[in-house]
């Protein structure tokens, strides 16, 4: 019997999603020895030795900030995430921040929780003091949406539920994601565009070189005066210097974000929440399911979904006996790769090969075993980063 998968955990992670992993065929535990995969929410793996064992991460969540994965890529091991799991938690966020921001709640919870209950005069103190606190109704005004992913298509489908106008802007949308947009949605042309047209700005953008300090000085300086910007995606969005003079010359009516950082910490106009997007029973529960399905296929038959350096490549088996590999994305990689399969007389019953940017992957089921020494000879290509092979039923 084959030996089972080792896989650490170094969060806690959904039970609901452990279970996707039998206890016949997975050992998962904190303190395991030369895992084969880890599995990991918010753990910051930078500063970690991970084993040379390891054959795959999995992020219980989206964001991969946390995890090297530059690294990872040169040792040819996929990182999985689970984007859109926790998309209905975020996006219920996103309009209890405009809410927030619209009826200055934050500010009115504090005025009630200073106020003395034994004062009899405690009621006339209430209608006094809740003048401070008049706002206004989101219907009728504009949410300007930055990132038309799942989070994005949901948020924009909300607001229009609650009479909002949506402008939209994301120069990457896929195909999936154009499909799932509501027709109501105008697509703007440009950020500034959307952000001279919007009382509310959404961002729903990862955090990579192009979008580092999106929302910069002359970004603000194009936004509505008086305009409400939520930020729950990364912090690094945002440039904390030009927000902070933004929200001094009152341009912006607020900042609401999910990370309570320092430059904005106790800061009236600004309303930061404890990075709680994700953290709902629900939302933990189809992360922790959905990377532990993708972790589960990939260990087991080499498919890849849903992983943030490797192309996705699924192909059903059509063998007992199938190598995968990880390499490069140069020329004659398959060539060489179909060369020692040959001469070790190998019949090649599929390939599927795929690429995104710099990596490829391949996958080819044959109809005999594999001797060790074509394994390493593949492994000994230029260009090839890890090699698996991958014994089923």
């Amino acid at each position: 019997m084959a030996k089972p998968f080792r896989v650490q955990v170094l969060n806690q992670i959904s039970a609901h999603g452990l279970k996707r992993l039998p206890a016949d065929l997975y050992e998962v535990g904190k303190d395991l020895a030369d895992p084969d995969a880890i599995l990991v929410r918010s753990a910051d793996m930078h500063c970690l030795s991970i084993a040379p064992s390891v054959r795959a991460i999995g992020r219980a969540g989206a964001g991969t900030n946390n995890i090297p994965v530059a690294a990872m890529s040169e040792r040819g091991v996929p990182v999985f995430n689970a984007p859109g799991a926790n998309a209905n938690a975020v996006k219920e966020l996103v309009l209890a921040g405009m809410l927030m921001a619209a009826r200055h709640l934050p500010a009115a919870l504090q005025f009630v929780a200073g106020l003395d209950p034994t004062d009899p005069n405690m009621d006339a103190r209430v209608e006094d003091g809740k003048k401070a606190f008049a706002g206004f109704e989101l219907s009728g005004h504009t949410l300007g949406v930055i990132g038309l992913g799942r989070i994005g298509c949901l948020v924009a489908d909300a607001a229009i539920r609650l009479g909002m106008n949506v402008i939209g802007y994301d120069p990457d949308i896929t195909i999936d994601a154009a499909w799932s947009l509501p027709s109501q949605v105008r697509k703007a042309s440009s950020v500034n565009e959307l952000l001279k047209a919007s009382h509310f700005v959404s961002l729903h953008v990862p955090l990579v070189a192009a979008t580092r300090h999106l929302i910069s000085a002359q970004a603000l300086e194009s936004m509505r005066h008086g305009a409400v910007l939520l930020n729950f995606s990364r912090e690094g969005v945002v440039d904390d210097n030009a927000l902070l003079a933004a929200l001094a010359a009152e341009r912006l009516r607020c900042y609401v974000c999910d990370f309570p950082g320092p430059a904005i910490h106790r800061h009236p106009r600004a309303i930061a929440l404890p990075h709680l997007g994700a953290s709902t029973r629900e939302a933990e529960d189809n992360c922790a399911l959905m990377v532990a399905d993708q972790l589960r296929d990939y260990l087991e038959h080499g498919n890849v979904r849903n992983a943030v350096n490797f192309p996705d490549a699924v192909a059903p088996r059509e063998s007992a006996y199938r190598v995968a590999i990880a390499n490069a994305n140069v020329p004659n990689m398959l060539g060489q790769i179909s060369t020692a399969m040959a001469l070790a007389n190998l019949n090649i019953r599929n390939m599927l090969n795929k690429s995104r940017g710099d990596m490829a992957y391949t996958l080819v089921d044959v109809d005999s075993a594999v001797p060790a020494a074509t394994i390493e000879s593949i492994a000994a290509i230029q260009g090839v980063r890890s090699v698996r092979y991958l014994l089923g039923s």
